[in-house]
């Protein structure tokens, strides 16, 4: 099995993200006040990118900040996104710093052989 790590060998839900943040202070302290509780639900940042050119798409405001974030499964993502700790840290820092976003994609990834 080589050098794969645990995350790797699982299967795992993903969601691939768009954001336009108007407000990175707060941004920050959004993303520090729930990657506690991310981590300790199995959850993890796949890929984080500041994007500084929208080409096209369907969104009315263009994306500034795209990532990935991953999962243990697509119960875990619901159960993450409806924690009342969560929403505290949402309603508090994520509300005011991002003017809109949605969900790009999401998927299962399953392990190589």
């Amino acid at each position: 099995m080589g050098d794969k790590t645990n995350n790797e060998l699982d299967s795992r839900h993903e969601i691939l993200v768009g954001l336009h943040v108007t407000d990175n202070t707060q941004y920050d302290l959004y993303r520090a006040g729930m990657k506690p509780l991310l981590t300790e639900m199995g959850g993890f940042f796949k890929q984080d990118l500041h994007v500084s050119e929208h080409i096209s798409g369907e969104s009315n405001d263009p994306f500034n900040r795209v990532f990935i974030i991953s999962f243990p499964d697509s119960k875990t993502k619901e159960q993450f996104f409806a924690n009342e700790q969560y929403k505290a840290v949402r309603a508090k820092h994520f509300d005011p710093a991002v003017k809109s976003g949605s969900t790009i994609a999401a998927y299962d990834t399953h392990p190589s052989t």
